[in-house]
């Protein structure tokens, strides 16, 4: 398994770069794919340093052409691609009415397309050789739309629903290239200081929130194990998707009393603050905003749920006892609102 040409897109920082630097840390060899060019070389200085080769490449994902060059590129400074991570995206924390039409186009285009580019740049070269992986780093809200979100979870629905047609048709030419999704609880990644906010507060994960690393781990074991459709990492990531294919209106009713206090976090927004919407977030001050944002002292180092799926045990009866366990805690943590979900009441 070790040795293998990976690209990881969004790789400057966040889930893209802690999953490059556990490709690296096998002595993979990595390239980089993101805009923001301070990012990218602390990144590949990272990946290095626990014994990779990093090759990074400014490119917008948003824009096949830029794409298609940096696998070119990678497949010819670095060798054969094995592996093809799509991480990379950007959203808007606003309510819908609140987003201009520029703005949720930027990220369906950034979000969504750019997960279409990559796997159009990486098929193209694995198809050939019937050989490679791709894995989509999805979300919980591929399944689940959630308040304030609404062009993020929108792009990550329409990814759920490529990835899927994709997967029949890989299936059907009995390919041996395969395609798996992982998908996410809430995680410390420095996107909630760089994301465009117009809310009055500091934008915040929904709780719990895991390290980046955790995803990375899981990732990296999806690309090993490509031929599972999805993985789902963090027990209320579970309890999100059991949740919401068994009372999507009691969840409707549940996220409209607590989706708006829950994603804030009572400070203030900054009016300086960066957006990297448009332009790369360290593209004027030059800073590396590295694999964590700033909510280390509340996030968690292990998921005993997602270890659980990489150990051989079921995975369906692994996220249904992790589905009781943290959906219980969810009832628990607003029992007010759950209980005027169920009575089909504003709360």
């Amino acid at each position: 398994m070790q040795g293998r040409v990976v690209v990881v897109t969004g790789a400057s920082a966040g889930v893209g770069r802690a999953t490059a630097v556990e490709f690296g840390r096998r002595g993979d060899r990595v390239a980089l794919l993101a805009r923001g060019t301070t990012g990218l070389d602390a990144a590949a200085r990272e990946v290095e340093a626990v014994g990779g080769t990093a090759l990074p490449i400014v490119t917008d994902v948003a824009d096949y052409d830029q794409v298609e060059a940096a696998a070119a590129r990678a497949e010819g400074e670095l060798g054969p691609i094995d592996i093809w991570v799509n991480n990379a995206f950007s959203a808007v924390f606003a309510p819908f009415t609140k987003v201009s039409m520029a703005e949720f186009r930027r990220t369906t285009e950034v979000t969504y397309l750019g997960y279409v580019h990559g796997t159009k740049a990486a098929l193209d070269r694995m198809l050939p050789r019937d050989r490679g992986a791709l894995v989509h780093v999805g979300s919980a809200l591929a399944y689940r739309g959630i308040p304030l979100q609404s062009a993020y979870c929108g792009a990550k629905h329409a990814i759920q629903g490529f990835h899927e047609s994709l997967r029949c048709e890989l299936l059907h030419e009995r390919a041996n290239v395969h395609t798996t999704m992982v998908q996410l609880p809430a995680v410390n990644t420095p996107q909630f200081d760089w994301v465009l906010n117009r809310l009055p507060e500091h934008p915040q994960p929904v709780p719990p929130i895991y390290q980046p690393e955790v995803i990375a781990r899981q990732i990296v074991y999806a690309a090993d194990h490509p031929q599972r459709r999805e993985y789902v990492v963090g027990a209320s990531a579970v309890a999100t998707i059991f949740g919401n294919r068994l009372a999507a209106g009691v969840l409707d009713r549940y996220l409209a009393a607590t989706g708006y206090g829950s994603q804030q976090t009572g400070e203030p927004a900054r009016p300086d603050r960066p957006a990297n919407l448009w332009e790369p977030a360290d593209a004027e001050s030059g800073h590396d905003f590295g694999a964590h944002g700033s909510f280390d002292e509340s996030a968690t180092r292990f998921s005993l749920q997602g270890w659980l799926t990489r150990t051989g045990l079921s995975p369906t009866l692994v996220n249904l006892g992790a589905a009781v366990v943290a959906g219980t805690k969810m009832v628990a943590q607003e029992p007010r609102a759950f209980v005027d979900a169920l009575r089909n009441k504003p709360s």
